[in-house]
């Protein structure tokens, strides 16, 4: 779940901020925020923090939701798998103080990056069974220069998805982090 503020609305900025602030003190949000990562890629980048919410049950019940069936409707479940799933990702590699995301004004995007022994790795979260490759994971890996993109995803399995591209199941995520030795 990310804030941005309504353009045109003079107190939604500092109502933003003072969300920010709030959940990024009570250690609810990820971080303080998850820091945008900008380098020369000849393309304009969006500066500006993304907050994801640690607590999913405080998500849900922001949002309202008493049941999975809800959640499971509810247009908000891809924020609520993103915020859970990276939380894990970050957690499992002990990457508090160095993760980011990547977003280029034009639209592409990716969800966590992180630098492993000076290789390059990218992260996508998708609540679905089979992910694809995407438009934005093409732009971000030649943007990036990355060793690998990882589809983080609920589903059962595990399987590429494209050349250097792995779908992985959140269930096979540790197993997968020592295999790489992300950690």
């Amino acid at each position: 779940m990310s804030s941005t503020p309504t353009p045109g609305d003079p107190s939604s900025t500092s109502r933003t901020a003072k969300v920010r602030s709030s959940l990024s003190s009570s250690f609810r949000s990820r971080r303080k925020q998850l820091e945008p990562w900008f380098e020369n890629v000849g393309k304009r980048l969006v500066k500006s923090p993304k907050i994801h919410l640690r607590d999913s049950g405080l998500l849900h019940s922001l949002l309202g939701l008493r049941s999975r069936l809800e959640l499971l409707a509810h247009p908000k479940l891809g924020a609520s798998w993103e915020g859970f799933a990276l939380d894990q990702v970050v957690r499992l590699l002990g990457a508090e103080r160095d993760a980011y995301f990547y977003r280029t004004q034009a639209g592409a995007e990716l969800d966590l990056f992180v630098i492993r022994g000076g290789r390059r790795y990218g992260f996508e979260f998708k609540h679905e069974d089979a992910p694809r490759m995407t438009k934005s994971m093409h732009v971000a890996f030649h943007d990036l220069k990355l060793e690998q993109i990882f589809v983080v995803h609920p589903g059962e399995r595990s399987y590429g998805i494209a050349d250097n591209v792995l779908a992985v199941a959140l269930r096979d995520l540790p197993a997968m982090v020592r295999k790489k030795r992300l950690r």
